[in-house]
């Protein structure tokens, strides 16, 4: 693909040199997405709209020991518990090691709308919107809040506000399990890209998947808990509640043989093994088309990061040229307890041992995100 220069137009060059010296660029802490577009999007996972109805997205398991948020006072977790959780009204925020996730005592029915239009109001499109399966994902956007506000972004960029670009996407999936007391637990994971140079003269780029920032996710969640009724104070001070009390130390994964077959060791019980499997895939790009807890299943597609499809160039975009989709494979990933540690194995799609090779990979994968 040709170079992403910002601004790409090199008509603009000439202008951009004359005001370089007397502007200065103004960092924004803040979000402000826009979506690429359905017609611009790195990448669309296939056949997505011909899942079957069926959802096997099924009740949790015992509810978690958590400390409660008093209301206007933020107030540590206890020390006997090693997760972290502050509720106002009927919304919890819970934090377990590196996980973060929003606990709400209402149906997911009840809450699906809502979170739709949470997205949509925070600026993206939706690529995916199962609620069958409890599964929302967003299409790629860009976070033009990164973009320099300076003199010639104010005033050309208005006219030319798409031949600016901060060189990076982000897309968010949205997972809605239910849990035993009849409410629902609500996960969001982020994926990047990043466009770089995929040549020594810089006159090409590429885009690669980056690291998933979540402090990202985090934001998100408080904004969605504002979204569900806590106003922007509570929420600030839950999440602050949270971030005082400190993250407990996961417990190790790591890579065992077990029948001959590549496997996922893990110092977890089944319920929280289930939940920290269930964000790995979420981020590491497999797409959960269903699940089945009774039976310890994720039933997955996955596109390894590596093959992600380049965005479209510029003169792409303006006539909506994508690339091909990317091919994928179907898995079961399941989570057997093994008393207080739990055991991760990889079948192909019809539950039958998969290839030593695709195993080995997936397994890996898995192990990189969960350790």
């Amino acid at each position: 693909m040709k170079s992403a220069q910002r601004p790409r137009l090199a008509l603009l060059g000439a202008t951009l040199l004359l005001a370089a010296g007397g502007c200065s660029v103004l960092e924004a802490d803040k979000i402000d997405y826009k979506s690429a577009g359905r017609g611009t999007s790195l990448e669309v996972p296939p056949d997505l709209t011909q899942l079957p109805g069926q959802s096997r997205y099924s009740a949790a398991g015992g509810a978690v020991t958590a400390s409660g948020y008093q209301a206007g006072q933020a107030a540590a977790a206890g020390a006997a518990s090693p997760t972290a959780s502050n509720a106002m009204a009927d919304v919890r925020f819970l934090r377990e090691g590196g996980e973060r996730w929003l606990r709400v005592d209402r149906p997911a029915d009840k809450l699906w709308g809502p979170v739709r239009e949470f997205w949509l109001d925070s600026g993206f499109l939706l690529a995916i919107d199962q609620a069958n399966l409890g599964l929302m994902e967003t299409d790629w956007a860009e976070n033009r809040a990164k973009i320099p506000q300076d003199f010639i972004r104010s005033t050309i960029g208005k006219v030319f506000d798409s031949l600016y670009s901060t060189g990076e996407r982000d897309k968010f999936r949205t997972r809605f399990e239910r849990n035993a007391a009849g409410g629902t637990d609500i996960f969001v994971t982020h994926r990047g890209m990043e466009e770089v140079y995929s040549s020594t003269q810089r006159d090409n780029t590429t885009w690669q998947p980056r690291a998933r920032d979540p402090e990202l996710e985090a934001e998100f969640l408080r904004r969605l808990m504002v979204k569900l009724g806590i106003s922007q104070e509570q929420s600030r001070a839950v999440m602050a509640s949270a971030s005082a009390a400190g993250p407990a130390a996961a417990p190790n994964a790591r890579a065992v043989t077990e029948g001959g077959a590549p496997a996922v060791q893990m110092g977890d019980d089944f319920d929280r093994a289930w939940r920290r499997v269930g964000l790995a895939l979420d981020r590491t790009g497999f797409t959960v088309e269903d699940r089945d807890r009774s039976k310890g299943v994720y039933f997955v597609r996955y596109v390894d990061p590596t093959l992600e499809k380049q965005e479209p160039g510029f003169f792409g975009k303006m006539f909506g040229r994508g690339s091909a989709q990317l091919p994928t494979s179907k898995y079961q990933v399941t989570v057997r307890s093994q008393g207080q540690t739990s055991l991760v194995s990889v079948q192909d799609g019809s539950g039958a041992p998969a290839p030593a090779k695709d195993a080995q990979r997936i397994v890996q994968v898995l192990v990189d995100e969960l350790k």
